[in-house]
């Protein structure tokens, strides 16, 4: 019997892929590429991968307040989203307006189909997939996260993969293994070596991650290593090199980096927790296709086709209507 399937998209991450090159506008003139080209991708994904359940997660408001009280520069200094292309007669002020609306009508659009939202306050998109796909309700289904952040490399296990869209690649634990040379479950250590400029976290210096595969190689086996180890490892290491030496003197930036950057341990309180369990245990999926279409006329979309989802929606509901 094969294993029930989950797809886990990392909401934000993929709407801002699809408001950047999708070109699309309303009726209107307005952009409506990240609205629409969302929907577009998740039909897509629907029609190659046939999921049991989808699971949408954002990121909430005012991000990972317990990673900001750990460093204040935490995700500081981003650019803004910006089109990779001029709307004309829209200005800074409207193009944020819109991208702001076309997130918001997103979430309602999604909330009338058979899928669960997942947001808490305080909280990243990252830690809500990481209790997520390690939650026991989804023990013994293969899990697919959707997402072109390398964070979730350290979740994969035998169940749990990693399709990154625009790379069009799926990273297995193995695979991982084979491309960096290290695997899923010391990739967060060895990014809290290197450092990641998106977040705003230095690294030790001159270290990248072939570096850290080649100079650390047992960090490839698959076992849980210790920043200690590693320290350790690079003190009486014969044949030292750089590396070796910045690793040991930066040893304090990486135990920063490393609690900023795990998911092993995912930063949820218990009351979000229990909120996230309380969903799942009462989750009834329902798809308002006539709401979808009228909202869709509404907005000025134009023809998408959303056949895949639609079908695959009727075979869920479906399927958990038999086991009343």
């Amino acid at each position: 019997m094969k294993p029930k399937k989950l797809l886990v998209l990392d909401a934000l991450n993929q709407f801002i892929r699809a408001y950047i090159v999708d070109p699309s506008l309303s009726s209107n003139g307005q952009p409506i590429g990240g609205l629409k080209g969302f929907l577009k991708i998740t039909n897509r994904l629907v029609r190659e991968m046939s999921p049991d359940r989808i699971i949408i997660c954002w990121d909430g408001q005012g991000g990972s307040q317990k990673r900001k009280s750990v460093n204040k520069g935490y995700k500081e200094g981003r650019k803004p989203i910006r089109l990779n292309r001029t709307i004309r007669n829209l200005s800074e002020n409207e193009e944020t307006a819109n991208k702001i609306w076309q997130q918001t009508r997103l979430f309602e659009y999604l909330n009338e189909m058979p899928m669960i939202q997942l947001v808490s306050d305080g909280v990243e998109a990252d830690d809500v997939i990481s209790y997520v796909v390690n939650h026991r309700v989804h023990q013994g289904w293969q899990k697919i996260i959707v997402s072109s952040d390398k964070d979730f490399i350290q979740l994969l296990d035998r169940e749990t993969v990693l399709y990154r869209p625009i790379q069009k690649e799926v990273l297995n634990k193995n695979r991982v293994v084979e491309k960096f040379g290290i695997h899923p479950r010391n990739f967060a250590l060895a990014r809290a070596i290197v450092g990641d400029k998106s977040d705003n976290l230095s690294g030790v210096g001159r270290v990248g991650l072939a570096t850290v595969a080649k100079r650390l190689p047992f960090l490839s086996e698959e076992r849980d290593c210790s920043i200690k180890e590693v320290v350790e490892y690079c003190e009486a290491v014969e044949n030292k090199v750089g590396a070796h030496t910045n690793i040991v003197e930066g040893e304090t930036i990486i135990r920063e980096n490393y609690k900023l950057m795990q998911l092993y341990a995912p930063s949820i309180s218990i009351q979000q927790k229990q909120h996230i369990n309380d969903i799942f245990k009462n989750f009834k999926p329902l798809l308002n296709k006539t709401g979808v279409r009228k909202m869709m006329i509404q907005d000025g979309i134009g023809e998408i086709s959303l056949v895949d989802l639609f079908q695959n929606f009727k075979r869920n509901i479906s399927d958990h209507n038999a086991k009343k």
